[in-house]
């Protein structure tokens, strides 16, 4: 029994670490727009379907030869065609997420330096940039490595922060704010992005290796744990700041606990933002120049600059890019896998059970659509 708790305990940390990211920052914000009830629907309807979307890539990952990732099973299944589209929504979800990573490190660096050296928030997103971005370059892998104990860190931290603060949590706070219909859809990409982890099943999966059969529940748990935190995420930091919150969340703490404790958030907020930049930048980078067959140094240029040049063009809305970027990668690569799903069924003869395929299609087909409404509004 011991022993097969360590061997699925380690699966189920990569997942659940690979899913909570910068997206646990937005929560909280969005949560105050919409209210609690809708919030917590959310989280309800949206795990559930995210969960179905994890699980059925769990079994093609059993029906797939090991040591392929999301375009390998795209191709194996469907085609050329569909690896092709995979490679493009890796390239859009990953440069969106490195966006997302820049615009809040350079708020975290900025309320952390700026109380003692001045300056704006965008100097510090610059300076955030120019430090990963070298990193990038040289391909330094070691700040990567260093992210999951920087994030562990992080939630001792927001634990002291609730021992602390416990006293200063309002509950009036989450029925303050009505319930808004006017921003039904708001949490919908946001939260997508914040609890999708599918790119690290089939590697959970070879981790298993000969108790391959606790894939299912080590994929429900994986996911479920993300959940549990980001609902206590928004209680602590929505009950706290209540109307000051803010939309990167932590920035907001200072007027309630004092600089001590926020600092140390903020630093390791800033620490796990940026080895996840520094993660991402190089596994784009590596896409880039391995599978496109870009040069080195032009899949580099590629990989930081498009993501500054966005935000020098003014897409510097945390919460737009993150909504965006959650809606239309996962819902292509949701898409994706459930068509993958239908054919391997299809050749069980289980053609009832394929149709079953379709709702879900439509749900992703829709919030595509919104989200592109809304994000070019």
């Amino acid at each position: 029994m011991i022993k097969l708790l360590k061997e699925i305990i380690l699966p189920i940390a990569v997942i659940s670490s690979t899913i909570i990211g910068v997206g646990l920052f937005s929560l909280p914000y969005i949560a105050s727009k919409v209210g609690f009830v809708i919030m917590l629907s959310y989280f309800l309807v949206l795990g559930i379907i995210v969960t179905i979307i994890h699980l059925i890539f769990g079994e093609l990952s059993l029906a797939t030869p090991d040591f392929k990732r999301l375009p390998g099973f795209a191709k194996v299944h469907l085609g050329e065609w569909a690896k092709k589209i995979t490679f493009f929504s890796t390239v859009f979800g990953i440069s969106g997420a490195i966006l997302a990573y820049l615009i809040v490190g350079g708020e975290f660096l900025n309320s952390l330096l700026s109380p003692i050296f001045g300056g704006s928030n965008s100097f510090y997103t610059y300076v955030y940039f120019a430090l990963g971005a070298v990193l990038i370059f040289f391909g330094i892998k070691a700040v990567a490595k260093i992210g999951l104990w920087a994030l562990i860190l992080f939630f001792l931290i927001l634990f002291a922060i609730f021992l602390r603060g416990n006293y200063l949590i309002n509950t009036s706070n989450f029925t303050a704010f009505p319930f808004n219909l006017s921003g039904l859809f708001l949490p919908y990409g946001p939260i997508l992005f914040s609890l999708s982890g599918a790119a690290l099943i089939p590697e959970a999966e070879e981790m298993l290796k000969g108790n391959k059969q606790h894939l299912k529940k080590v994929i429900v748990i994986a996911t479920l744990i993300p959940i549990i935190i980001y609902l206590f995420f928004v209680y602590l930091i929505w009950g706290i700041t209540g109307p000051d919150i803010t939309q990167s969340a932590l920035t907001g703490l200072k007027n309630y606990l004092g600089d001590g404790i926020v600092n140390m958030a903020l630093f390791l907020g800033f620490l796990t933002t940026f080895t996840s930049f520094i993660a991402l930048g190089l596994t784009l980078k590596k896409i880039l120049w391995y599978d496109f067959k870009v040069k080195k140094n032009l899949a580099w240029f590629l990989t930081c600059f498009v993501p500054l040049g966005l935000f020098i063009l003014g897409l510097q809305s945390f919460i737009r890019v993150i909504g965006l970027v959650g809606a239309v990668a996962f819902g292509i690569d949701g898409t994706l896998i459930l068509l993958m799903y239908r054919k391997l069924l299809l050749k069980r003869k289980e053609v009832k059970k394929s149709l079953l395929v379709f709702p879900l299609i439509f749900v992703f087909a829709f919030g595509i659509i919104y989200e592109l409404i809304y994000f070019l509004k």
